[in-house]
C-alpha cells in the first residue's frame, strides 16, 4: 500500500460510511481492484479510518446530542447488542467475513432488493413513516441494536440496516439516518479501539504505518463531513430505491469482474 492507495481508500470510506451501501464492502472491493494485499495492517486500516468519518459526525451533531439526554440512553441500549456480538465473534468476522467476496456480493444484492421492496410498501401505505427519534422506546432501541449487529457481515451496511429497521418501526427516513449516524459513534470507535489493542504490537513496530493511518483518517473525515450533510437533505426528498439499484449493480460488478 502506498500514499495514493491511502488517499483513495480515505475518500471511499468518507463518502460511503454513512450511505446505505456498505463502506466495508467498498473498501474491500477497492483494495482488491488496486491489488492491495489483505494483511492484518490493511484490515486494521480499513476499520481505523472509519473513526475519521465518525469524527465528522461528532463535529456536526455533538451539540445536538448533548441537549438530548434521553436520546443518549436510547443509543446506549442500541449499542449493547453490537458490542456483545463484536466481542464474541471478532476473530471470526475478521478472518472469514472480510475475505469472502461471494458473501459481500450476496449481501449487497439481497439488501438492495430489500430496499426496493420496502420502499414499494411505503409507497402503497403498507408502512407509514411518521415518528421522530425523540419518540424511540427502549424496546425499539434494543431492536435497532440487534438489527445493527447483522451489519458485521460486509456488504449489509450498518447504516442501511439501521435505517431499514427503524423505518420498519415507523420512523422517518431522515430521522432513521440521523439515528444511524449517532449510533455509529460508539460502535465504530469501539471497533477501532478493539482492533488497535489486539494488533498494537504489529502496528507500532513500523512507524511508517502511522503516517498511513493519519492520512486515511483525515481524508475520511473531510469526505464524511460532506457526505453526512448531503444525505440528510437527500432523504427528506427521496427514497432508498436509488441506493437499492446501486447495490444491485455493484454486486453484479463483483460477480463479473472480480
Amino acid at each position: 500500500m502506498n500514499l495514493i492507495h491511502v488517499f483513495i481508500l480515505g475518500i471511499i470510506e468518507g463518502i460511503t460510511e454513512f450511505l446505505p451501501i456498505s463502506s466495508t464492502a467498498h473498501l474491500i472491493i477497492t483494495s482488491r481492484f488496486l491489488n492491495i494485499p489483505q494483511t492484518e495492517f490493511q484490515k486494521f486500516f480499513e476499520v481505523f479510518i472509519q473513526s475519521g468519518a465518525i469524527l465528522a459526525v461528532v463535529f456536526i451533531y455533538m451539540q445536538y446530542l448533548v441537549k438530548k439526554p434521553n436520546l443518549i440512553k436510547s443509543l446506549t441500549i442500541s449499542f449493547i447488542p453490537t458490542a456483545v456480538i463484536g466481542l464474541l465473534f471478532h476473530k471470526i468476522i475478521k478472518r472469514y467475513f472480510f475475505d469472502s467476496l461471494q458473501l459481500i456480493e450476496v449481501a449487497l444484492f439481497s439488501v438492495g432488493v430489500l430496499f426496493i421492496i420496502f420502499e414499494l410498501l411505503v409507497k402503497k401505505n403498507k408502512i407509514q413513516l411518521t415518528k421522530s427519534i425523540s419518540q424511540i422506546a427502549p424496546s425499539q432501541a434494543l431492536m435497532t441494536g440487534l438489527i445493527q449487529a447483522i451489519a458485521v457481515i460486509p456488504g449489509v451496511s450498518r447504516s442501511g440496516a439501521v435505517m431499514i429497521g427503524m423505518m420498519g418501526m415507523g420512523f422517518k427516513r431522515d430521522e432513521s439516518a440521523l439515528y444511524s449516524f449517532l449510533l455509529a459513534m460508539p460502535t465504530i470507535f469501539a471497533a477501532g479501539a478493539l482492533d488497535f489493542y489486539r494488533s498494537r504490537d504489529a502496528l507500532l513496530s513500523d512507524l511508517g504505518n502511522l503516517r498511513y493511518l493519519l492520512l486515511g483518517f483525515l481524508t475520511s473525515f473531510i469526505f464524511a463531513y460532506i457526505s453526512v450533510k448531503w444525505l440528510i437533505g437527500f432523504l427528506k426528498r427521496h427514497t432508498l430505491i436509488g441506493f437499492g439499484i446501486y447495490r444491485i449493480l455493484i454486486s453484479l460488478f463483483i460477480f463479473y469482474m472480480l
